[in-house]
């Protein structure tokens, strides 16, 4: 049996068993909710690697708990809906979903997508180093600490620890924007992507906000801020954090410098 837990979150019991049956069948181990509520108390109770999300669940819908989760989890998400609407898949990737299924579906589409998914996290997700260190669930990303330039991040208590120790003053909205660069190391981020991650609102291309809080961060991570060598800007697009990062969770030994 998989060790790889699944989540599916649908108010229709038809579609749960159908999902259950042939996901248990290749291996995974399945939990069901079929609200908005059901699926969180699963999230805080169960160590979930990735969740299938149905759209329509009564009064709060799907795409309102995608960013509900997405405020403190990066776990996978894969819409499945039954309205093959434009709007509705570019709204659900756009609040973070990592893919779309419309149904009717073929329920060895979803295995494979999950699959899919599953893989590509992993690649994406930065891999925890040094003897001691052990895999890393996205779930207890929030409880661990990242470890990056002799610096290291530790989200649930807000702090950041400079080279030399000491504890660095970030303000909410800085550690948030360090937060996301951690989670996603060499990957390019584009203003859109980094606003909405930090749970900021819309902006146009003339406004500054990205780029001004990326330039108080540097202030206070780069060794020299002139010359900046982990927050690097891609013309045209956005920002990547180029840094190397090791993840050591909160129950492992203490991290070192990656």
């Amino acid at each position: 049996m998989s060790d790889q837990m699944i989540l599916v979150v649908d108010d229709d019991l038809k579609i749960r068993n159908l999902l259950r049956n042939v996901l248990e069948d290749d291996g995974f181990t399945v939990r069901e909710a079929k609200n908005c509520s059901e699926a969180l108390q699963a999230l805080n109770s169960a160590q979930i690697d990735l969740i299938t999300l149905d759209i329509h669940l009564g009064s709060k819908n799907g795409i309102d708990l995608a960013r509900q989760i997405r405020q403190d989890s990066l776990v996978p998400i894969i819409m499945v809906t039954g309205k093959d609407d434009v709007i509705d898949r570019v709204v659900g990737l756009e609040v973070g979903a990592d893919d779309y299924i419309t149904k009717p579906f073929h329920v060895r589409e979803v295995v494979a997508r999950i699959r899919s998914v599953l893989r590509r996290t992993a690649q994406s997700m930065p891999v925890p180093q040094g003897r001691n260190a052990v895999p890393v669930h996205a779930n207890d990303i929030a409880s661990a600490r990242f470890c990056f330039d002799s610096m290291t991040a530790i989200p649930d208590r807000m702090e950041l620890l400079d080279r030399d120790g000491s504890e660095c003053g970030l303000t909410s909205g800085d550690f948030k924007l360090l937060t996301v660069f951690l989670n996603k190391p060499k990957r390019v981020l584009s203003r859109d992507q980094l606003m909405d991650l930090t749970g900021g609102i819309g902006w146009s291309p003339l406004d500054r906000a990205i780029d001004n809080q990326v330039a108080r961060l540097r202030k206070k991570i780069e060794r020299d801020p002139s010359k900046p060598k982990l927050i690097k800007t891609v013309r045209g697009v956005g920002y990547t954090f180029a840094c190397d990062v090791q993840i050591v969770p909160a129950s492992g030994s203490s991290a070192k410098s990656a």
